[in-house]
């Protein structure tokens, strides 16, 4: 409990200077404490000055009240105001950014996460924020707000937002800041940190089996009939799950990310499919390589007959994560986090590695995208042999889903009555 002496120290606004104190009336540490009160988090917080000396604590009780309350930059050595043109407004720092790389492939993750934060700096009234006002007890309040705000699907259908998705914000606004800084906008780089990945993240335990993915196979062309389905409605069940059906069979046979498996095309512009070599580029012509890494992957016989009858894209509509929602919901598969369209991929890399060993695993991370090929293999994925043993283990299970399912891998219906569909159709 604070002694009645620590409130005669120092005060200016909301900010006091006090000793860290137990219940006893002992000292936790003998550095002076500045403590305030938050009001958007509803707590008190409060930050060690690092001394000793009432002298030096006023300082930086001075500075951090000055940097918070009246915006203004504050030097890191002494303590004073420093001029007022550093300030940048950190609205203008995101829109200068996005600008900036708006021609990376990783724009599309960019953006929603900038826009959660400039939603914090809406609904909290902190649109006058500059960049050298973000600090660790800034981040920590925009940690706070931005937890209680669900994830909301276009289907309605609303989830708490993970750990993990907030913090892709936090390291997203500290590229924000640092390339305000690198062009001089700004005095300081970014004063706060974010958490690393293992501390925000749970990597998903879920794993599908060889029956599980028969099931979501069966799902697409063998649908149940539900009570009270008219023939006319049954009879439109499988058409309508053909591009769920695609993107199975292209996510099965190359164990893509979800992203990489839409964007498959035959398009002889987008130089992904070779026909001759069996190989599949899933990094399409003029599109930079990211730290996703997407590699050329061997292609079976049964998926290169159907990328051989596909003129365009194979997956035609934008995205099937509706459609996967609803054969998730109707198979009972593990929802938070533990399912969704990469359960594909989690799942065909557990049931590889299982069959090819750790001696071949290699093969596997190429697959992945987890372990790049060198400049002298630039030639490998159009030789015969590459990748063999990953191929030979796709194929596998590849036969095994046919087995269960039946139909798996032929032609999925399309508007067309069973051709392959057209870049045209592209929703």
């Amino acid at each position: 409990m604070q002694q009645e002496n620590d409130a005669d120290l120092y005060t200016r606004g909301k900010y006091r200077l006090a000793y860290d104190r137990r219940r006893d009336g002992s000292l936790r540490t003998p550095y002076l404490q500045i403590v305030w009160y938050d009001a958007t988090a509803r707590r008190l917080r409060s930050r060690s000055t690092g001394t000793e000396s009432i002298e030096q604590a006023e300082q930086e009780l001075d500075a951090l009240y000055l940097k918070r309350e009246r915006g203004q930059a504050v030097c890191g050595a002494c303590g004073q105001p420093l001029r007022a043109g550093a300030r940048h407004l950190l609205t203008d720092a995101i829109a200068d950014y996005l600008v900036a790389r708006e021609s990376r492939s990783s724009i599309g993750s960019i953006r929603p996460r900038l826009a959660h934060v400039t939603s914090f700096l809406d609904d909290t009234d902190r649109l006058s924020t500059a960049c050298e006002d973000v600090d660790e007890d800034w981040i920590d309040a925009f940690r706070e707000w931005a937890m209680e705000v669900p994830i909301v699907s276009p289907s309605g259908k609303a989830r708490e937002r993970a750990p993990g998705t907030v913090e892709a914000s936090v390291r997203q606004l500290a590229a924000v800041v640092n390339f305000a800084y690198g062009r001089k906008d700004t005095l300081f780089p970014a004063a706060f940190a974010p958490r690393p990945p293992e501390q925000v993240s749970r990597t998903p335990s879920y794993r599908a089996d060889v029956k599980m993915l028969a099931a979501m196979f069966r799902y697409c062309v063998n649908p149940e009939r539900g009570e009270g389905d008219t023939d006319d409605f049954y009879a439109r069940k499988r058409p309508w799950r053909a591009q769920l059906h695609r993107f199975l069979q292209i996510s099965v046979a190359t164990w893509a990310r979800p992203d990489a498996a839409h964007e498959v095309s035959t398009d002889r512009a987008r130089d992904q499919w070779h026909s001759n070599a069996r190989a599949l580029n899933l990094n399409q012509r003029g599109r930079p390589q990211t730290k996703k890494y997407r590699p050329i992957v061997p292609i079976g016989a049964r998926m290169a007959a159907l990328l051989d009858a596909t003129t365009g894209f194979y997956v035609t509509v934008d995205s099937v994560d509706r459609a996967f929602e609803g054969m998730a919901a109707a198979l009972n598969l593990p929802a938070d986090g533990e399912g969704g369209m990469k359960l594909i991929r989690r799942s065909m890399a557990h049931l590889a590695r299982e069959r090819l060993g750790e001696r071949d695993w290699i093969e596997g991370q190429i697959m992945l995208g987890h372990r790049k090929t060198s400049t002298s293999d630039v030639y490998a994925p159009i030789t015969p042999g590459y990748l063999a043993r990953a191929l030979e283990v796709t194929d596998q299970i590849i036969a095994e889903i046919e087995k269960l399912c039946p139909g798996a891998f032929d032609v999925p219906w399309t508007r067309r009555g069973g051709e392959s569909a057209t870049e045209s159709e592209r929703a």
